[in-house]
């Protein structure tokens, strides 16, 4: 089954409060089509507020999202072309959570025009989903796999998922990946995943999005973005000479021993090449952390 990939959905100054909080600040995004990326942000930065904006679940308190320069709000041409599946959709999609799983799926079925009935049986089966079991009586595990099976099973050309893997073990949570990437190299179709585990869905983010404090800290390919970090140590004396004219995000410090987390190009840090200090390179967990630590990072 191959689906066409569609254009590129866009937040352009997109501002969202509640109350007096402010979650979003005049936003600025694209995902553009035929990518995997990787959403991540710390608790309360505005991960699922943003997801919700972007599919036009949630409102917004100016600015405007569209899909091939339509709105997305109360569209429904761009809305059949949208999937975003979270755990709490179990009681928001239906209504009520006392659903058994089969009538869930076909609750889901009606809604997207996409949707690939023999691939929800598989996974069914794959994942040992009982379809006549309650919603309800799900494990947080079960429910993880109902949502993931719901967002890969609409066929959704643009499909989101917010932590699809919170509730899995780590084989499952391997499994969900290997689908994910399987999927997308036989459709092709846009995923755009929100998550916490960082180190292990790295290689998977074709784009990385770094959401901090309800604005956009980064949005660019992964390798990219983590080919600019790196650490440097040794001697004091020798590590802030050489990590002059460098963005140093932070230091760590014992005795004389010193440790910076710093941003630069390669051609950058040739002084460091040539000095005696040690070079590391820093994973996309370690660039998060120095990025969004706000001085609390260790290496």
């Amino acid at each position: 089954m191959t689906t066409t990939m569609d254009g590129v959905l866009s937040a352009r100054g997109v501002c969202k409060s509640y109350g007096a909080l402010e979650v979003l600040k005049d936003l600025d995004l694209d995902i553009l089509p035929g990518k995997i990326y990787g959403l991540i942000g710390r608790n309360g930065a505005g991960k699922t507020t943003l997801l919700g904006v972007l599919t036009a679940q949630n409102t917004l308190d100016s600015g405007s999202v569209t899909l091939d320069g339509e709105p997305v709000w109360e569209n429904q041409r761009a809305l059949d072309k949208l999937c975003f599946s979270r755990e709490l959709q179990a009681s928001l999609f239906t209504g009520q959570n006392t659903l058994k799983v089969r009538h869930y799926l076909r609750s889901a079925a009606a809604f997207w025009p996409g949707w690939d009935q023999a691939y929800a049986d598989r996974l069914l089966r794959e994942f040992r989903l009982d379809p006549k079991k309650k919603i309800c009586q799900l494990s947080k595990g079960q429910m993880s796999m109902v949502t993931i099976l719901l967002a890969l099973a609409s066929r959704a050309p643009i499909t989101i998922l917010d932590e699809p893997a919170a509730g899995l073990d780590v084989v499952m949570r391997e499994r969900f990946y290997q689908l994910l990437l399987e999927d997308y190299a036989e459709t092709g179709r846009t995923f755009l995943v929100s998550t916490h585990i960082i180190e292990e869905a790295a290689s998977v983010f074709e784009d990385v999005i770094i959401l901090d404090e309800g604005k956009i800290l980064e949005s660019c390919p992964t390798e990219e973005l983590i080919a600019q970090f790196h650490y440097i140590s040794g001697h004091e004396d020798e590590v802030d000479r050489v990590c002059r004219g460098l963005q140093v995000l932070s230091t760590h410090q014992m005795g004389r021993h010193k440790t910076c987390a710093v941003r630069g190009e390669m051609v950058k840090l040739r002084d460091a090449e040539a000095a005696d200090v040690d070079i590391a390179p820093m994973n996309l967990q370690k660039v998060f952390v120095a990025l969004c630590g706000h001085g609390d990072e260790q290496p």
